[in-house]
């Protein structure tokens, strides 16, 4: 018989984990984050709620792992080659119907419960965006931008241009449609891309 000490607890069960994502994340699209209790994410998810509890603490980080989870855990510095390659990502994210009803939700959650949209800024937009206006401020030394360009402010616009998309347009907007109307939006900027600047095949990744 082995005298090896057993490991205290039981290893946690990767569908467990997977079950309990989607739980949360389906609440959240469906009714909100005010709304996507432990409680309910756990009877979704056929988990008791102190099985939710050991992997989340609370409901906050809970609800950001599972946003996460939905653009595939992506890196908090994603890497973008350049403009069209941002507008490429961003366009990509507004052709996926269920991505846009989550962005949607993300966004009324600053009034609803804006634990999430706080830390949400605090743990990954606030590095992403910091990533994208390194993108706008090498463009504008390239001479895609006017040279008093404000990338900031740039970013602003492009991120204000997501959301009106997001309330005014169907979710079953093209790829191809979302980016040209992302692009009209930057020309209106003074953007004008160099000769041969190509986004390529978009990938999944965080607005």
């Amino acid at each position: 018989m082995s005298t090896s000490p057993r490991p205290p607890g039981r290893p946690r069960s990767p569908d467990a984990d997977a079950a309990i994502l989607a739980a949360a994340l389906d609440l959240l699209i469906e009714r909100g984050a005010e709304a996507a209790s432990v409680e309910q994410v756990a009877r979704r998810a056929g988990v008791t709620r102190a099985t939710v509890y050991r992997r989340f603490p609370d409901k906050t980080r809970l609800l950001l792992a599972a946003v996460e989870s939905a653009f595939g855990d992506p890196p908090a510095e994603p890497e973008i080659r350049d403009v069209e390659h941002l507008l490429a990502g961003a366009a990509y994210a507004l052709a996926q119907p269920r991505w846009r009803r989550l962005l949607r939700r993300l966004y009324g959650a600053a009034d609803d419960f804006p634990e999430v949209a706080g830390a949400y800024r605090a743990g990954f937009g606030a590095d992403r965006d910091r990533v994208r206006r390194g993108v706008i401020e090498r463009a504008r030394a390239r001479g895609e931008f006017p040279a008093d360009t404000d990338p900031a402010l740039v970013l602003d616009l492009l991120t204000g241009a997501v959301w009106q998309h997001l309330a005014t347009r169907p979710d079953t907007t093209a790829a191809g449609e979302a980016e040209e109307y992302l692009r009209a939006v930057l020309r209106q900027a003074g953007y004008r891309p160099a000769a041969g600047d190509a986004a390529g095949p978009a990938g999944p990744g965080a607005p």
